[in-house]
């Protein structure tokens, strides 16, 4: 009974920013799950590339150029695999960046409204085109990759936008929770701690801010993107069928101290 709860057999899921890190290993796990998954990414040719891997080791897996960015990119996107499949099941919205290590006071336009605009705004617009089906349908479910840093100020690097950006993306996750929930559609995020994506390799070059994240996490080590696709796949599959509104800290324990 209970292993059944997180299969995902005959359903449709989509991944934004699926072509590597977190996005990518969440596509992996929902695939291995039995769903046929979309990889969207701004980078068609490395989408068709984290796809073809996929089909490789024998699950459904295609690709769709998107950029969050684009609304109109994205309904059409959306609108395209329901006109395909017949339906969208799942949303993963995983597409975001940091460009950290600016401080506040030297932000200049661009730098806030660009992560504003991929984190935030774009995890919006996939929601609402996403969500709009699955409302239409009765169910579906949603989940947002927010951060740790929707919760507290990282340290040593500034980066005020990106942790207005997280914490935008979880209360934008509690909101639609409660607009949606008796209308089928549970809307949950996962927010992560330090993960060893390309995202992060910067730090190695940077001793010290790399001794200030593993130092401020008890568990004393980087996340892997398997630990946070795992629990994705939870929250996508019906052993969650409880939970919308939620919030999952995957931290390794950082916002204990």
């Amino acid at each position: 009974m209970y292993l059944e709860m997180f299969k995902l057999t005959d359903r449709v899921a989509l991944v934004t920013g699926g072509a590597q890190g977190i996005g990518l290993a969440c596509a992996e796990a929902l695939a291995e799950a039995g769903a046929s998954v979309i990889i969207a990414d701004r980078d068609g040719g490395l989408a068709e590339k984290a796809s073809a891997a996929l089909k490789a080791k024998g699950v459904e897996a295609e690709a769709a150029r998107m950029d969050v960015t684009d609304s109109k990119r994205v309904t059409q996107v959306a609108d395209d695999v329901v006109a395909r499949y017949g339906r969208i099941d799942i949303l993963v919205n995983s597409a975001g960046i940091a460009r950290s290590e600016t401080p506040a006071e030297t932000v200049t336009d661009e730098h806030w409204l660009n992560v504003l605009d991929v984190n935030l705004n774009g995890t919006f617009w996939c929601c609402r085109a996403f969500g709009r089906h699955m409302l239409k349908a009765g169910s579906g479910a949603i989940v947002n990759i927010g951060s740790m840093s929707g919760f507290i100020v990282n340290k040593p690097q500034e980066q005020c936008y990106y942790n207005a950006s997280k914490a935008g993306v979880h209360h934008l996750t509690k909101s639609l929770a409660a607009e949606w929930g008796s209308r089928g559609v549970r809307v949950n995020a996962v927010a992560p701690t330090y993960i060893a994506t390309p995202l992060n390799e910067f730090v190695k070059s940077k001793p010290n801010m790399y001794d200030a994240w593993i130092g401020g996490t008890p568990m004393g080590r980087l996340g892997k993107v398997e630990e946070i696709a795992s629990v994705v796949l939870f929250l996508a599959s019906d052993a969650a069928s409880l939970m919308t509104g939620s919030i999952v800290l995957a931290d390794g324990g950082y916002t204990c101290w």
